[in-house]
C-alpha cells in the first residue's frame, strides 16, 4: 500500500462513535467560558456531516504533517460521499441495509462531475486497485464490481493548493445480476445474446415497447440520450416514461456517445437499468426479433419468466 494508507501504519484514524452512556451532572461554568466552547464544539460539528446514506467532511480537521485515514461508515442502498479540501485519506465501508440478500451484491460508484484532488481505490487485504485517477476521470463514467470484492479507499493527492479541492462520488448497491447489469456499462454497443434479451425483460427496472423520436448527443459527457414514443409500458419502476398528448407515453435513455446510435424505423424493445437517477439503456431488441425468440423460447420451455407478447 502506498501513500497515505503506508503512513498511517494502521491507524483508523477517528472511531466510529458510539452510542454515549449519560453523562454526570455539570457544574455551572462562568459565562464567557460557556461561550467559547460552544464557539469551538459549533465549528467541529460543522467539519463533518453523516447519515446513514451519505457523508459530507473536510481534511482540514487533519494537521498538515499527519496522513491519517478517516474511517466513513455508511449503511445504505445509495448516497453520496463528499471531501472538501482532501488531505489524508477515507476508507469507506458500506454496510448495506437488506438481510441475506438472495444473490451477491454489485457495487457501483461514479465521480462527482466536479471532483478532483484525489485517487479512489478498491481494497482488499491491504492491496490496492486503482478505480478511478485524480483528474482522469471523465464525465459519466461508472465503474461496477461485486460488493465482496473489497472495499473504497479514496487517497489525497500531493496539491500545492487544496482550498478549491473537493473530490467525491455516488455508489449504488444492487442485487441484480452482476453480468447482465453491467452490460449497459461495460458493454453498451455490443448487441444481446437471445438469452440476455429474455433476461433483461425479467430483471430490467423498465420494459417497455416504442420507437426511437430522436437522437440528441452531448459531446462533454460522452453520452447521447434516446427519445423514445412508447406505445406500451411492461414495466417501470421510475417515471421515466410519462403520458404524451394524443395517446401513449414519452420519455427518454441514455447510453455512451460511442455507440453511434441513430433514430430509425420501426419499433424496438426497450430494456435498461436505473444508475444514478437515470435511465440507461440495456439491450434493446426490434420487436419481430424479441417476438421470434421469447416464442422459439416458450416452445421449449426456457423461457426465465411470461409476459404477454402480441
Amino acid at each position: 500500500m502506498r501513500g497515505a494508507a503506508r503512513e498511517a501504519g494502521g491507524r483508523a484514524g477517528r472511531p466510529w462513535p458510539g452510542p454515549p452512556s449519560p453523562p454526570p451532572l455539570p457544574l455551572p461554568l462562568p459565562l464567557p467560558l460557556a461561550l467559547l466552547l460552544a464557539v469551538l464544539l459549533g465549528g467541529a460539528g460543522a467539519q463533518y456531516s453523516s447519515d446513514l446514506c451519505s457523508w459530507k467532511g473536510s481534511g482540514l480537521t487533519h494537521e498538515a504533517h499527519r496522513k491519517e485515514v478517516e474511517q466513513v461508515y455508511l449503511r445504505c442502498s445509495a448516497g453520496t460521499v463528499e471531501w472538501m479540501y482532501p488531505t489524508g485519506a477515507l476508507s469507506v465501508n458500506l454496510r448495506p441495509n437488506v438481510v441475506s440478500p438472495s444473490r451477491p451484491l454489485t457495487l457501483c460508484i461514479k465521480p462527482l462531475g466536479d471532483a478532483s484532488g484525489a485517487n479512489i481505490y478498491l481494497e482488499k487485504t491491504g492491496a490496492l486497485n486503482l478505480l478511478f485517477r485524480d483528474g482522469d476521470h471523465g464525465p459519466g463514467q461508472v465503474r461496477c464490481f461485486g460488493f465482496q470484492q473489497g472495499s473504497l479507499f479514496v487517497e489525497a493527492t500531493p496539491q500545492q493548493d487544496i482550498r478549491r479541492r473537493t473530490t467525491g462520488f455516488q455508489y449504488e448497491l444492487s442485487s441484480r445480476p452482476t453480468g447482465l447489469d453491467l452490460h449497459a456499462l461495460s458493454a453498451p454497443c455490443r448487441p444481446c445474446s437471445d438469452t440476455e434479451v429474455l433476461l433483461a425483460v425479467c430483471t430490467s427496472d423498465f420494459v417497455v415497447r416504442g420507437a426511437i423520436q430522436d437522437v440528441t448527443h452531448a459531446p462533454e459527457r460522452q453520452e447521447s440520450a434516446i427519445h423514445l414514443h412508447v406505445s406500451r409500458i411492461y414495466r417501470q419502476k421510475s417515471r421515466v416514461f410519462r403520458a404524451a398528448p394524443g395517446g401513449g407515453w414519452r420519455g427518454r435513455i441514455s447510453t455512451l456517445l460511442a455507440c453511434g446510435v441513430r433514430p430509425g424505423r420501426g419499433e424496438f424493445l426497450f430494456t435498461g437499468h436505473m444508475h444514478f437517477g437515470e435511465a440507461r439503456l440495456g439491450c434493446a431488441p426490434r420487436l419481430e426479433d424479441f417476438q421470434r425468440m421469447y416464442q422459439d423460447a416458450e416452445a421449449r420451455g426456457l423461457n426465465p419468466c411470461e409476459m404477454a407478447v402480441e
